[in-house]
């Protein structure tokens, strides 16, 4: 009995052994399926992530890619439009060098003609005189023989006639060459003017054509400079200006012949001091901001104008550029200010002529609106002026008066001469312009002087502004041959007397009187 329980004991516990070392291994496997299974999820959520993941930076590289692409092209765009610019800039000096080659080579051609119709007169002279030499001797002769006089006597009358007879003929060789001296009389003025104001432009355009800016600190200067000058240059491409940092301590220069660019630029560089963000994209951003308010700011002086003298229906671009008279000046006389004078006067006269006033008005404000265009137009203000009118749809009889104002083309209407008599009246009327009243009436009374000392002068006067003066001569002491030398003698002696901007007209009058009494 005691056997069998050892055996059913030890049968039992060899059972339970085995049972519990299968159940150990179901339970294992079921373990190591879990992890298998769970390990396959993981590295298939891996794969799904890693997959994400590619997608999204391909994704992120294409957009960077196309970005910078982007840049690059606009990079690219902007230096090819910079290239193109300084081709056409190219181009256009050297269609202009070849002009002017081609005008100097006409000139040679023309001082040669010159030079040899000058000598063709030499010799004609040399000729003259052997042929005077023998009549000389001839006439000497025989008023020695006929008239029992002596040598000296007989001289002395020859050279009085000869010198009679000469002077009528220098003043009719000097008329001749005046004449023939007109044909390029503009052409020589233009190239004469050119260098003048070549060698005094530094002086006259300092004050029209720079703008100065105080700068608040080193570190500004710094930020306006840029990295390797990069933000100075854009502001130069961006602005159409030039920048000087580095002349004057704590101050920038805006420089530029175009007062309205000068001005939005120096606008510009306030507001990119005043924000202290500086580089390109802020330059250009301000810039454009500040030229649509300056255009406003045109605008509204236009319509301003425009209210004050009664008139309406201008083109906004008309009245644009009436506003910008407000930054031009003339003998630092304000050519807004001159426009609105103008335009009064002018049609104060129309109303005492009876003629339109708010024509006449309109003609008057537009009349110098030529000068607020940009300097780059070939042409003189009243031409350009006229042809910025027609553009924009402004009547013919005042875009007549316009283009005639400075005898560009010879007036036609009774506005035309309005409008000249409006503009030389406000030009010339006390304190418009930048003259001393003692200086001014000195050189008047200097000329008059001056005039009045040649023997048959019966009186003088001096006349626009000091710029003619006119002579009125005895007619019994002075001869019509006589008036061309006496005009160039008297000019001679302004010339050597007395300094004076610009020129002086000598106009030499003489006039016939016949007297008649009936009894």
């Amino acid at each position: 009995m005691d056997i069998n329980i050892i055996i059913f004991s030890v049968v039992g516990l060899a059972l339970g052994a085995g049972l519990m070392v299968v159940m150990n291994k179901i339970n294992q496997g079921k373990k190591e399926e879990e992890l298998r299974t769970k390990s396959d999820s993981i590295i298939k959520d891996a794969n799904k992530r890693a997959n994400d993941i590619k997608k999204s930076a391909k994704y992120d590289a294409k957009a960077i890619v196309n970005e910078m692409k982007d840049e690059l092209q606009k990079e690219y765009d902007k230096k090819k439009k910079g290239i193109s610019d300084l081709e056409r800039g190219l181009t256009k000096k050297e269609f202009n060098l070849d002009q002017k080659i081609e005008e100097k080579d006409k000139e040679l051609a023309k001082l040669k003609s010159k030079e040899e119709e000058v000598a063709k007169v030499k010799e004609d002279v040399e000729r003259a005189k052997e042929t005077y030499s023998i009549k000389q001797d001839e006439i000497v002769a025989k008023l020695t023989q006929v008239a029992s006089m002596t040598q000296e006597q007989a001289k002395e009358i020859l050279l009085a006639q000869i010198e009679e007879k000469t002077k009528v003929e220098a003043a009719k060789l000097i008329k001749r060459i005046e004449e023939e001296a007109q044909e390029d009389a503009e052409k020589k003025a233009k190239r004469v003017l050119s260098i003048a104001m070549q060698r005094f432009a530094g002086e006259c355009v300092a004050e029209q054509t720079i703008s100065s800016v105080e700068l608040p600190n080193d570190e500004i200067k710094g930020r306006l400079i840029g990295r390797e000058g990069r933000n100075i240059r854009a502001f130069e491409q961006i602005c159409g200006v030039d920048l000087i940092i580095d002349d004057t301590p704590g101050m920038v220069t805006i420089s530029s012949f175009n007062v309205v660019r000068k001005e939005i630029a120096r606008m510009t560089i306030e507001r990119l001091i005043a924000d202290g963000r500086i580089h390109p994209a802020k330059i250009e951003e301000f810039h454009d901001k500040c030229r649509v308010e300056f255009d406003s700011t045109l605008k509204e002086l236009g319509e301003k104008a425009q209210m004050e003298i009664g008139v309406h229906g201008m083109h906004p671009e008309v009245l644009k550029m009436v506003g910008a008279l407000n930054w031009r000046t003339s003998y630092t006389q304000n050519q807004y200010q001159h426009a609105l004078e103008a335009a009064f006067l002018c049609g104060a006269m129309a109303a005492e002529l009876g003629l339109n006033v708010k024509q006449a008005r309109r003609a008057g404000l537009l009349h110098d609106v030529g000068k607020a265009i940009d300097a780059s137009a070939e042409a003189s203000h009243a031409v350009i002026g006229a042809d910025f009118l027609k553009k924009y749809g402004e009547a013919p009889d005042v875009i007549h008066a316009v283009r005639a104002h400075h005898e560009d083309v010879e007036s036609e209407s009774i506005l035309a001469h309005l409008v000249n008599i409006a503009d030389a009246l406000s030009g010339a009327r006390p304190g418009a312009r930048k003259f001393l009243k003692e200086s001014y009436v000195s050189r008047v009374t200097d000329i008059e002087k001056i005039a009045n000392s040649f023997e048959g002068v019966l009186r003088s006067y001096a006349i626009s502004a000091g710029r003619e003066i006119r002579v009125i001569v005895e007619n019994d002491k002075v001869d019509d041959a006589s008036t061309v030398l006496l005009s160039k003698d008297i000019a001679r002696k302004i010339e050597e007397e007395m300094s004076y901007p610009g020129s002086i007209k000598v106009s030499v009058l003489r006039e016939t009187r016949a007297i008649g009494i009936a009894r």
